[in-house]
């Protein structure tokens, strides 16, 4: 992966973070500047690592449903397929609308399902299967961490006050 595909995917991260961290900025507005630019800048880094892992794990994916491996080193991302998924975490942060952040991304698996579908010699339907299941499982085991976190957080909190 380029330079330019990681700060691609970051900048998406951030992005993506800052609209699950900026509702919670603004309904406790004495929160510490230092704490906001950790949470945002941690969350970042992971829904980055997770956006990087989006082609990765479709391309396992589509190993598993083709009778023979495909030849060749798999899907990555590319600063052309990235570019969609940056434009739609920056336009769609999740607090303005999931309808509109779904649909969004839905537009950049179609976008990565072509060059899988190349890639692998599956079918385009298939390669969008593999692309929705991927991102899908991904987005899942990103919000089960995400509430496994908050509940801890959550506990520990209420620990410290009593």
């Amino acid at each position: 992966m380029s330079l330019a595909v990681v700060l691609l995917l970051l900048l998406a991260g951030v992005s993506e973070a800052a609209g699950r961290v900026l509702p919670l900025v603004v309904r406790r507005p004495g929160m510490p500047r230092g704490l906001v630019a950790s949470v945002l800048l941690a969350g970042g880094l992971v829904e980055g690592a997770v956006f990087g892992l989006w082609p990765l794990t479709a391309w396992t994916l589509a190993e598993f449903v083709v009778s023979s491996p495909p030849p060749g080193d798999g899907l990555v991302w590319t600063p052309g397929l990235v570019a969609p998924l940056v434009l739609a975490a920056v336009l769609a942060f999740p607090w303005l609308g999931p309808g509109l952040h779904l649909l969004l991304f839905v537009g950049v698996g179609a976008g990565l399902a072509d060059p899988l579908a190349t890639a692998s010699g599956l079918g385009w339907w298939s390669a969008v299967g593999c692309v929705a299941l991927a991102g899908a499982g991904l987005g899942a085991a990103v919000e089960a961490v995400r509430r496994l976190v908050v509940s801890l957080s959550a506990a520990d909190a209420r620990e410290a006050i009593a």
